[in-house]
């Protein structure tokens, strides 16, 4: 067994104060990084992913130019490569992550899986070459990019651990909805102090 940490998106913009903060973002980053601390050799790899936009155009109708964003759809600037908004939290030690994954380069993207490593590998090149069969996921958002991330964990044939302590959500409404259809997927909806299977 080959166990993985997704660390989905702990960005500057999507914590308090950014241009989409979530709540309990902030939290995230710390939680997340006192969980590696308390837990060394828990995980073979970590792979950390982010947005990372394009500046000078709509990445693919994901930012909201000619309207206001329906925030479904469509969403106000954000993550715009090299700016500090696109930047890991401050609170998350990077110093544990061994994969780096960009997302959204010039398109919508949502799941970790859309994106590429920096040495240009794709998530599934990643976690084949290290034989990673579990991954846990934390992260933000919990209804829009945990989610996305850990439903293609599941479709990838790998077993998957989403731990509620460890995500921020957008909505409680759409938070709740997407930790039940992950249970559904067959995803186990848990936290960071359940014991490992």
């Amino acid at each position: 067994m080959t166990r993985a940490l997704f660390i989905v998106d702990v960005q500057n913009d999507f914590t308090e104060g950014g241009a989409l903060g979530v709540p309990g973002g902030a939290a995230v980053a710390s939680g997340v990084s006192a969980y590696l601390a308390e837990n060394p050799e828990r995980y073979d790899v970590v792979v950390a992913s982010r947005d990372w936009h394009d500046g000078d155009n709509d990445n693919g109708g994901h930012f909201a130019t000619a309207a206001a964003p329906d925030f479904v759809e469509t969403w106000p600037v954000h993550c715009v490569a090299g700016t500090p908004g696109a930047e890991y939290h401050p609170d998350l030690d990077t110093a544990r992550v061994d994969v780096h994954v960009r997302k959204g380069q010039g398109k919508p993207a949502y799941s970790m899986f859309e994106g590429v490593s920096d040495d240009g590998l794709t998530l599934p090149q990643v976690l084949d070459d290290r034989n990673v069969t579990d991954v846990d996921v934390v992260g933000i958002a919990t209804d829009y990019c945990v989610l996305a991330s850990a439903l293609d964990a599941v479709h990838a044939g790998r077993r998957v651990r989403v731990l509620t302590d460890l995500v921020a959500g957008v909505a409680d409404e759409t938070t709740r909805a997407a930790f039940e259809r992950l249970g559904a997927e067959g995803a186990t909806v848990t936290d960071s102090r359940a014991p490992l299977a």
